[in-house]
């Protein structure tokens, strides 16, 4: 009985000398990675930075296109209440930056266009084919304008849902590497492999650690463009309600 009992002492003792020669810190299991791992690992990193660069983009972005709106929407009643068409025009291409007046303008040209053109040519339509018209403007910028806020948002969609399936592929490999190695070297128990599936795991946590903030700003940001889909639609149906009221 005190044979066995010695063995498993023996064993132990080995298990926990391994154990302490184990570097089981990050820094130590980044610099333990190698072959697959270091490729995957690589992969995440850029998958990181780009991500990381599409939302400071785009946070930049909607920044500058809010305040622009805010000036445009300042200072366009006092014009349209002065029947300043041109010079509503003008301030729509200064603040071109804002999703209001990238939407707004298309709509004043359009209105401009409409009371300069031919008698025959439009002067008879109704108040209802008119807005009808002026709404298929608004449609069509407001779709080109909703696509360019939402520029970069696919690709973070696209990282957010692929990062941890590339870093389990790392931890597949890594994986599959620690058997075949307990299988060559003969040993068996979990403190033989311990130490290469605790390096294996390390890109399926780097993995989610890439995925989590890009799912998180991703929701956030196409928050932002929903809310500024509002305001387009609403400001656009203001206008032509006013410049209605305003024939009339």
């Amino acid at each position: 009985m005190t044979l066995p009992r010695a063995l498993e002492a023996i064993q132990s003792l080995t298990v926990a000398a391994e154990g302490q020669r184990l570097d089981f810190s990050l820094r130590g299991m980044l610099s333990s990675l190698e072959g697959f791992g270091v490729v995957v690992a690589a992969v995440l990193a850029i998958m990181s930075v780009y991500s990381l660069g599409i939302v400071a983009e785009r946070l930049v972005t909607f920044a500058r296109a809010r305040a622009a709106s805010r000036r445009f929407a300042a200072e366009l009643p006092a014009l349209l209440g002065e029947a300043r068409l041109e010079e509503a025009i003008a301030l729509a291409e200064r603040e071109r930056r804002g999703h209001l007046p990238r939407v707004l303008g298309v709509v004043l040209r359009e209105l401009r266009e409409s009371r300069d053109g031919p008698p025959g040519d439009r002067s008879s339509a109704s108040d209802g084919e008119r807005a009808a018209a002026v709404q298929r403007v608004v449609d069509r910028s407001t779709l080109r304008a909703v696509n360019d806020l939402r520029r970069g948002l696919g690709a973070l969609a696209t990282i957010g849902s692929t990062a941890p399936f590339v870093g389990l592929l790392g931890t597949v490999w890594g994986i599959i590497k620690a058997f075949q190695r307990m299988a060559v070297e003969g040993g068996g128990g979990l403190g033989t492999v311990s130490g290469a599936i605790a390096e294996a795991l390390v890109n399926t946590a780097f993995g989610l650690l890439v995925a989590v903030p890009a799912v998180m700003f991703f929701n956030a940001l196409t928050n932002r463009v929903e809310d500024m889909q509002v305001d387009i639609t609403e400001a656009a149906l203001e206008l032509v309600g006013y410049v209605l009221r305003q024939r009339r």
